[in-house]
């Protein structure tokens, strides 16, 4: 039975030991207080010296455009700029451009224009133009590309 205290009281000396990290051990297997306790106080683990760092959330890159991407874009929005469109009328513009369809439909997406406000726009060209019926002008909205949504919205913005 003493020899199971003996090996406890070891046990729980190393353990404590592991613990405080710097604690000696004199040849006689018991632990030196006077020299432990010093030790403790004067040695600061990296987590007590530093405040802990919140982690750094990085923002995935945005992928580098290719020279095809960023002229495409810049004359997509050339075209914007002075006219509206339809998502498929810009392609199709930027593609009779002679830009590749995969850099003129990345351009159209990359620019994401109000797609409403565009057929809005538009209605109010061709009113300036010349008259349409209300059914008319959704027709020819859709006919230039338009959702039939985005051709009703535009043709109720500008009042019809």
């Amino acid at each position: 039975m003493k020899k199971i205290l003996i090996a406890l009281s070891a046990v729980a000396i190393l353990t404590l030991l592991m613990a405080c990290g710097d604690a000696e051990v004199s040849s006689s297997g018991s632990t030196d207080e006077s020299d432990a306790a010093p030790a403790a106080e004067s040695v600061e683990s990296p987590a007590e010296s530093e405040p802990a760092a919140e982690p750094v959330v990085e923002e995935p890159a945005e992928p580098a455009m290719t020279m095809g991407q960023q002229q495409a874009v810049s004359k997509g929005q050339d075209y914007l700029d002075y006219a509206s469109f339809s998502r498929k009328g810009l392609i199709d513009q930027l593609v009779f451009e002679g830009f590749s369809a995969d850099d003129a439909t990345f351009a159209v997406d990359h620019l994401d224009p109000d797609w409403n406000a565009q057929a809005a726009q538009k209605a109010q060209e061709y009113l300036d133009y010349t008259s349409f019926s209300r059914q008319g002008l959704i027709d020819q909205l859709v006919f230039e590309g338009f959702t039939q949504e985005q051709a009703e919205s535009g043709v109720t913005a500008v009042g019809y």
